[in-house]
C-alpha cells in the first residue's frame, strides 16, 4: 500500500506506521496473554460462538453452532439446543466467510482475535489515506493517531472477537473509493458492509443520507440509502426468519421492546412504533442521562470535541447514534467497551475529516497541543477503565473490597484448567463455563454450562459427556460483585445436580471441577470437590 520511498519521505507517514504497529503488537499481545489466562469478561461467551461458527463453516457445515442455539428463543422457551441450529436466524452475517482462509490458517479463538486487531489496525490506515486526500500530512497523522488512542476503537478491539470489527475497515474505504471516484469499489465496499450484520445498513444509511443532503453524491446517496434500507428489511423479514424467529421473538423485543406493545415484533412493527410515539423516542435518545452523556464524551474527545461542532459528523453517525441510544439494553450499548460503539466510528472521523476542510484557519499549533492532549486524556480514560479486562494483571478488578488476582496467581489457575481440559478427547461432547468455552468450541456439540442436554445429528436426546466449571474465579470476585456471589451459589448447585444424574467427579484442581458422564468417581477428586463446596457455600 505504502512504498518505500513514500515512508521514507515523509515523517508523518512513518508516525502513523510506527503507531499502527505499537497498535497492533501491544493489542494482540493483550488479548492473547488474557485468553491464555482464562481471564473472565463480559463476553467471554461470544469468543465461543464465533469460534464454533468458523469451525463449522470449515468443516462445510455454514453457520451452524450448539452454542448459538443455547441463545435462541425456542431454547428460552424449554426446547433443547440443537447442533444444526444456524446461527443466521439471530444475526446475518455471511461476510464472515471473507476470513475463513485466515481461521484455515489459524483455526483457533485466539487466531479469531488477532484477526480482529488486524482488520482494525488496517482501517487506521486506510483512514489515513483518505484523510490525505484533504489534508496536509500533519493534520491526516493526526487524524489517525485519534483513531489508534480512541476509547471506543481500543476497547472493543480488545474485547471478544465480534463482526463490527470488519466495518470501519469497509467504511473508510468506501469513503476513499468515493473520493477517487471508483464507483465498482463503492458498490463492493457496499455490499460488503450490508453482508457484516443484518443492521449494518444503519451505518450505510447514515453515509447515503449525508451524500443525498449535502448534495455531495445526491445520486450515490440515495442509492446508498434504497440498498441499505431495503436490504435490511428484506433480510430481517424474509431471510432470517426461514432460520429461525429470534430476530422477532428475541432481538426486536429485547432491544426496541419498549415500542411495540407485543412478545415478538418485525422490524417494520418497530420502525412504525418508532415513528408513531415520537415523545417516547425522545425521552429514549436522552436517557439515561448521565450515562449517555459519558457515551458522546467518550466518543468525542479524541477528537478534540470537533464531531460536536460538525454537521457532516451528525449527519454521517445520526442513524447509528440514535440505534445505540433508544436500544433498551442500554448496559451494553452505552458502554465504549463493546462492539455497538465501533459503528459510531466511521461517521465522526469522516465528519471530522470534512469540518478541517472547511476550517483550514484553525490549524494552528496551539489546536495541535489541544489535541495531542485530547489523546492523551482518552488513552487515560482508556486504561484506567482496564478495557474488558485486558489489563487486570496490573489493575485491581475491585478497590473497596480489594480484588486482585496476581499474574503469577492467575497463571498457576490457568495451568490447572488447562491440566482438566487436557483429559477431555477433542471430539468428546463437553459443557463448559463461559470464560473456558471458547477453548472448548472447536467441536460440534458443546454447550455452556450448566445445560447438559442436546439434540444430535441425528436429532436424538443426549447429554454431553463432559462438564468442567471453574467456581475459582467466582469465588475470587464475589466479594465485590453481587452477581458473581448469585453465579457462585448457581454453579454450586448445578454441580450437585450432574452428580445424581450420573456425572462422576474425575478430576478437580484449583477450584475447577471436570465430570464425565457414566464414570465412577475419583475418591481424591471428589473429597477435594466435597471440601471446596462446602467452604464455598458456607
Amino acid at each position: 500500500m505504502m512504498g518505500q520511498k513514500q515512508l521514507q519521505s515523509s515523517p508523518q507517514l512513518r508516525l502513523v506506521m510506527a503507531v499502527a504497529i505499537a497498535f497492533w503488537v501491544i493489542c494482540v499481545v493483550l488479548v492473547l496473554q488474557r485468553y491464555f489466562n482464562f481471564y473472565p469478561t463480559y463476553v467471554s461467551f461470544d469468543q465461543g460462538i464465533f469460534n464454533q461458527v468458523f469451525w463449522n463453516n470449515l468443516h462445510g457445515r455454514w453457520f451452524e453452532s450448539s452454542l448459538s442455539s443455547t441463545e435462541s428463543s425456542s431454547v428460552m422457551q424449554g426446547e433443547l439446543p440443537n447442533v444444526a441450529y444456524r446461527r443466521l436466524g439471530q444475526h446475518f452475517t455471511p461476510a464472515l466467510l471473507l476470513w475463513l482462509p485466515w481461521y484455515a490458517l489459524f483455526p483457533s479463538a485466539a487466531g479469531l482475535s488477532v484477526l480482529q486487531v488486524t482488520l482494525v489496525t488496517a482501517a487506521g490506515l486506510v483512514l489515513y489515506a483518505l484523510a490525505r486526500h484533504y489534508h496536509p500530512p500533519d493534520l491526516s497523522a493526526l487524524m489517525a493517531v485519534s483513531f489508534y488512542g480512541a476509547i471506543a476503537v481500543i476497547s472493543p478491539t480488545l474485547a471478544n472477537f465480534h463482526d463490527i470489527c470488519q466495518m470501519p475497515l469497509y467504511l473508510f474505504g468506501l469513503l476513499l473509493a468515493l473520493e477517487k471516484r471508483r464507483g465498482w469499489l463503492v458498490g463492493v465496499l457496499a455490499i460488503l458492509t450490508l453482508l457484516v450484520r443484518e443492521d449494518s445498513g444503519v451505518v450505510l444509511f447514515g453515509i447515503g443520507f449525508f451524500l443525498a443532503v449535502s448534495r455531495r453524491a445526491p445520486r450515490i446517496g440515495i442509492g446508498l440509502c434504497v440498498l441499505s434500507l431495503g436490504y435490511m428489511l428484506a433480510v430481517t423479514n424474509l431471510v432470517m426468519p426461514l432460520f429461525s424467529q429470534d430476530v422477532s421473538k428475541r432481538f426486536m423485543i429485547e432491544q426496541f421492546g419498549q415500542f411495540v406493545n407485543s412478545d415478538q415484533a418485525s422490524t417494520l412493527d418497530v420502525i412504525r412504533g418508532i415513528l408513531s410515539n415520537p415523545g417516547r423516542l425522545l425521552v429514549e435518545v436522552v436517557m439515561p442521562f448521565d450515562r449517555t452523556f459519558r457515551y458522546l464524551l467518550g466518543q468525542w474527545v479524541p477528537l478534540m470535541f470537533i464531531p460536536v461542532i460538525s454537521p457532516s459528523a451528525w449527519l454521517l453517525a445520526g442513524f447509528p447514534m440514535l440505534k445505540v441510544l433508544i436500544q433498551r439494553e442500554d448496559i451494553t450499548a452505552l458502554s465504549l467497551h463493546l462492539r455497538y460503539a465501533m459503528t459510531l466510528v466511521p461517521g465522526l472521523f469522516y465528519g471530522a475529516i470534512l469540518w478541517w476542510q472547511a476550517h483550514p484557519q484553525f490549524w494552528r499549533s496551539r489546536f495541535r497541543r489541544l489535541w495531542i492532549g485530547c489523546i492523551i486524556l482518552s488513552l487515560f480514560f482508556t486504561i484506567t477503565s482496564n478495557p474488558n479486562r485486558v489489563l487486570s494483571f496490573a489493575i485491581p478488578d475491585s478497590f473497596q473490597p480489594w480484588v486482585y488476582v496476581s499474574p503469577p496467581r492467575q497463571w498457576q489457575h490457568s495451568q490447572a484448567i488447562r491440566s482438566l481440559l487436557a483429559q477431555i478427547p477433542a471430539d468428546a461432547s463437553v459443557t463448559a463455563t463461559d470464560h473456558i468455552v471458547a477453548h472448548v468450541s472447536s467441536r460440534r456439540e458443546v454447550l455452556r454450562f450448566p445445560m447438559q442436554r442436546l439434540q444430535n445429528d441425528r436429532q436424538k436426546t443426549q447429554r454431553v459427556e463432559y462438564a468442567i466449571a471453574d467456581l475459582w474465579y467466582l469465588q475470587q470476585y464475589q466479594p465485590a460483585f453481587a452477581d458473581y456471589r448469585k453465579s457462585l451459589k448457581e454453579a454450586a448447585e448445578a454441580i450437585d445436580q450432574l452428580q445424581t444424574r450420573r456425572y462422576g467427579v474425575v478430576d478437580f484442581q484449583d477450584g475447577v471441577v471436570l465430570l464425565q458422564w457414566k464414570a465412577a468417581d475419583d475418591p481424591t477428586a471428589l473429597a477435594g470437590w466435597t471440601a471446596y463446596r462446602r467452604g464455598v457455600t458456607e
